[in-house]
């Protein structure tokens, strides 16, 4: 389990890697993580910082800053959703 020390929340190991996965995916708002897990936008740096090693942490950290898609307040009007159509291949509409 992880401990989130500034808001005493204590995380599985499946909501961490849950939290991680969110965090990398272009289209999950940091809003999103938040509205699930309780965690602000520091929180989860903080938290990636901790489970990733540093050199994924780096890469992510680069990826997530250029993303407008990362913040629901900057996303463009016609982004509704936070996946995208082609990323969950092995579910059936």
């Amino acid at each position: 389990m992880i401990s989130n020390e500034k808001s005493k929340q204590t995380f599985t190991p499946s909501e961490v890697s849950r939290i991680i996965e969110m965090a990398w995916e272009d289209r999950t708002p940091f809003e999103a993580i938040e509205a699930q897990f309780n965690l602000s936008e520091t929180d989860v740096i903080r938290l990636m910082k901790k489970s990733l090693r540093e050199k994924s942490f780096r890469l992510w950290r680069r990826r997530a800053s250029g993303r407008v898609t990362k913040h629901q307040k900057l996303r463009p009007n016609g982004v509704l959703r936070a996946y995208c159509p082609t990323q969950y291949k092995n579910r059936r509409n």
